[in-house]
């Protein structure tokens, strides 16, 4: 694991100056440090301080296309001004109540961790309307968000959503073509999950690539009911996330919504699916992240599809599945004066 550690010590020093104003002694003083005489040195030491910069990267792509900050989104967003043309969140569904499920025919606790804890609705509201006002403020005018989610979050999302202004464009229902049993028998299986997308200014035309849409659904419309299957085994060779979405439903929402070259924004990166999504069809990524060891994971997903084989590999596991067709695929770009400005690189 690598970290950028910033070191920073402290020299202090206190003299006395004949001045008529606190102003005029300030200035008198800092003329004399500035001409040299007055000199700072080992015994003026005072305190150091060591600490890891979070708002560098943690990891970057060699291509630059793939940057992971680890961070509180909205304390990373306030550090730089930059306009995404795409963002997909799948923020916490706040469902660890004590749960079960079912996994590879055993009987699981569907916890998956403190960040995702129960909360009060009005908490709830208040943590959906923080994170989408700071995302909002780094959107493109013309970009769309994509938010997913089931009946414990969904709701509270969409009224943030509404309080902000954006549009709702459609509230796609993900239908899980193998979901887990009922383990109860007490109500009817669990097999849907929400997403939402919108986009941020209801008089700005956003970007839909309907004839891809219509194509990859045997030339008809394609709906807003999407059949597809939960994660895949060869999608968690890197490690498991608990709440890792499949590489279809991202390659899907990416082509459906941005062109090629375009910059998308994850303020959960998780483990960084949408990322590696955008990577194989030739988008930019930006994930933020607080966990480290789902940067790690992350990190080493980027890095196994450095890999031609891998990454022609998976996309025709998605070609397979209907999601994708490979000439729409590609090899991301590699010309490093493209980036420059970028603020994170």
């Amino acid at each position: 694991m690598r970290y950028n550690v910033t070191i920073q010590e402290t020299l202090a020093s206190t003299l006395q100056v004949e001045a008529s104003s606190q102003k005029e002694a300030e200035l008198a003083v800092d003329r004399l440090y500035r001409n040299g005489d007055i000199v700072l040195s080992a015994d003026n030491y005072l305190t150091t301080k060591i600490a890891v910069n979070k708002h560098l990267p943690f990891y970057k792509s060699p291509s630059n296309d793939f940057t992971l900050i680890q961070g509180d989104c909205v304390e990373t967003l306030s550090k730089f001004k930059f306009g995404f043309d795409m963002v997909f969140a799948d923020p916490p569904y706040f469902l660890s109540g004590g749960g079960i499920s079912c996994q590879n025919g055993r009987v699981v606790c569907v916890d998956k961790g403190e960040w995702d804890k129960p909360l009060t609705p009005d908490e709830m509201d208040a943590f959906n309307l923080r994170w989408l006002t700071a995302v909002r403020d780094h959107m493109k005018e013309n970009a769309t968000i994509w938010i997913s989610g089931t009946h414990h979050n969904i709701f509270s999302v969409q009224q943030q959503l509404l309080k902000l202004g954006f549009k709702i464009l459609n509230v796609i229902t993900w239908a899980k073509t193998n979901p887990p049993p009922n383990i109860s028998c007490r109500y009817f299986t669990y097999s849907t999950e929400f997403i939402i997308w919108a986009r941020k200014s209801p008089k700005v035309p956003h970007y839909f690539n309907y004839e891809l849409m219509k194509l990859l659904n045997d030339n008809k419309q394609m709906t807003d009911v999407w059949r597809l299957p939960a994660i895949a085994r060869w999608e968690k060779s890197c490690g498991k996330h608990p709440t890792q979405k499949p590489l279809s439903v991202l390659a899907r929402l990416i082509q459906a919504s941005t062109q090629p070259g375009a910059w998308i924004l994850d303020p959960f990166s998780g483990s960084a699916t949408t990322g590696i999504a955008a990577n194989l069809l030739g988008r930019r990524y930006l994930g933020l992240e607080i966990e480290e060891q789902f940067l790690a994971i992350s990190r080493a997903r980027r890095e196994e599809i450095e890999s031609l084989a891998t990454r022609y590999d998976y996309l025709a596991k998605l070609e397979k599945a209907g999601v994708v067709r490979m000439s729409e695929g590609g090899i991301v770009m590699e010309e490093e004066n493209q980036f420059y400005g970028v603020p994170w690189l």
